[in-house]
């Protein structure tokens, strides 16, 4: 499996890689929406004591997430 970079380089490195940029966004979208979810106290911390419960929190805290780019959208 070849590992490609996805984090751009330093300005100042000799050989730079050119990183797959479409990927790095990907990536940042994915680490916010993790950020997000860990300040969701219930989640982070996980109350629920079944899987199908954690996993329908989880589910709703992702839903509230979505609905965010709805409200207020012209």
């Amino acid at each position: 499996m070849l590992v490609r970079p996805v984090i751009p380089p330093r300005s100042n490195r000799k050989a730079p890689e050119h990183p797959d940029y479409r990927r790095y966004r990907d990536r940042n979208r994915v680490e916010r929406m993790f950020g997000f979810l860990k300040h969701q106290r219930r989640i982070a911390t996980r109350f629920e004591k079944t899987a199908l419960s954690y996993l329908s929190f989880l589910n709703l805290a992702a839903a509230r997430l979505w609905l965010k780019h709805f409200v207020n959208a012209t």
